[in-house]
């Protein structure tokens, strides 16, 4: 191994291989698995934050709706306790990408999810959740030259269109906020992103959903969904769910409508996690405002601060497996870990001997247009939403929102939404998923080194509306 290469590895050596926000003495304890049978009016499965919110939202709206949880292992363990805890406003996935897809309702989108986050903000508050909460913003970095002119582009259509909140910031100003010789200039969301504690979130909104009356039973896995008079009923290791109506969180893994499922695909996407810097590492970096960072690649990293002075350091390996296998032996990858920790030092060559405390990685449920999906099944009586593409911290609370809509069988401002009422394109089976997958990754690491050109491949996928991200 090269010299280089043992420095980048030396700083791993210590490394936990586990989530830095489950490793945590603030981990609730897990509650009884269901055993028998429970009846009630709403029955969630999975309690991630698309389970979490559902259910505390039914609550919200009429209090005395009997609510059941169902969650295969213990609440906010897999993408709610594993992601960078960027709480976005974006429903979409960025501008750039509800434009290219919804350009007729993108100014209502974009209310709504500016609504989303400030309400998202007021249950914090309003239930008390200690999960670090701090709308710092975020800002979108560039590192290549062609990169400087996207981000000015995205300004000047975006500010064209009358959206607020946005500042271009030069080299000089970019460095001003976070100091890394790399970033070339930057595009500041200033309000429309929060950082937060993701695992943290996840077990406050356990509690909230529990004070509320909702009745959560973990490690419950609901095996089969199946018609039941004018009702669901859900099959679990040792019991039954017998529901009016069925709300399906389950988001990467396999859902209980069996045709919902190719329209998903898992990435597996991996992070490190320093040790606390020093003050004199802080100074070095500047970082003030704690905002998140991401840079403009097609292979990204994303980046943040936490309460007490690590950094997050995740992203640009999206790996799928072979036949969306989800599998605990692709939660960690070395070779992923030694990649990221070169690129972090390339990125904060200043915090040279700084160590990594925690390197783990999970799955992300990818669609092709990159953002939710949402529709009902059994005539209405079960509502599903998935496909968030890494950017569910925050949108999954809309999802909820969206799924009792659905299940309301009332129009709403939601449901009237294009981006509501279609699907994106599904995946194609094996071999050729694979494929294309590896092909389209290809593609886009070869446009990220010829200045961001794309080429035939991508085009075309462009023009069919497919896609793959993380």
């Amino acid at each position: 191994m090269a010299p280089a290469a043992m420095t980048f590895a030396s700083s791993l050596s210590d490394a936990q291989p586990v989530s830095y926000w489950l490793d945590d003495p603030a981990k609730p304890g897990a509650l009884p698995a269901l055993t028998g049978d429970e009846h009630c009016d709403l029955l969630v499965v999975g309690g991630g934050y698309s389970g979490l919110w559902t259910a505390l939202l039914a609550k919200e709206r009429d209090p005395g709706r009997n609510v059941v949880l169902i969650e295969g292992r213990e609440v906010g363990w897999a993408a709610s306790g594993r992601n960078g805890g960027f709480c976005a406003a974006s429903l979409t996935h960025g501008l750039g990408n509800g434009l290219a897809r919804w350009p007729g309702d993108m100014a209502k989108l974009e209310e709504l999810g500016g609504r989303n986050l400030d309400a998202i903000e007021a249950a914090v508050a309003t239930y008390s959740i200690d999960c670090d909460f701090e709308r710092t913003g975020e800002i979108d970095v560039a590192t290549e030259p062609h990169q400087v002119e996207e981000l000015r582009e995205m300004y000047e259509e975006a500010t064209g269109l009358g959206f607020t909140g946005l500042e271009l910031l030069d080299q000089d100003a970019v460095r001003a906020e976070v100091n890394s010789p790399t970033f070339l200039g930057g595009l500041w969301d200033r309000r429309g992103v929060a950082m937060l504690h993701p695992a943290k979130l996840a077990w406050g909104l356990k509690q909230a959903c529990l004070d509320l009356g909702v009745r959560i039973y973990e490690n419950t896995r609901g095996q089969q969904l199946a018609a039941s008079g004018t009702g669901m009923a859900v099959r679990t290791p040792y019991g039954r769910v017998f529901a009016r109506q069925v709300a399906l969180g389950t988001n990467v893994f396999p859902s209980l409508v069996k045709r919902v499922r190719a329209y998903t695909v898992p990435v597996y996407d991996y992070a490190l996690m320093t040790e606390p810097l020093s003050p004199e590492q802080l100074a070095a970096i500047g970082w003030k405002r704690r905002q998140g960072l991401g840079d403009s690649a097609n292979q990204f990293h994303y980046f943040r601060i936490t309460a007490d002075h690590r950094i997050l350091w995740g992203g640009y390996d999206a790996i799928y497996p072979y036949g969306g296998r989800v599998s605990a032996e692709m939660d960690h990858r070395p070779e992923t870990y030694l990649k990221l920790a070169e690129h972090f030092f390339r990125c904060f060559p200043q915090l040279e001997g700084l160590r990594f405390s925690h390197a783990w990685g999970g799955a992300i449920d990818t669609c092709s247009r990159f953002s939710a999906f949402f529709g009902t099944a059994h005539g209405g009586k079960v509502a599903y939403a998935a496909g968030y593409t890494g950017l569910g911290v925050g949108a999954t609370r809309f999802g909820a929102d969206v799924m009792l809509d659905l299940l309301s069988g009332q129009q709403t401002e939601r449901t009237e939404l294009e981006m509501v009422r279609t699907k994106p394109l599904p995946f194609p089976p094996e071999p050729v998923a694979w494929a294309g997958i590896g092909l389209t990754k290809w593609a886009l690491a070869r446009a990220d080194a010829n200045g961001g050109r794309r080429n035939v491949w991508l085009k075309a996928m462009d023009r069919l509306g497919l896609g793959f991200d993380s």
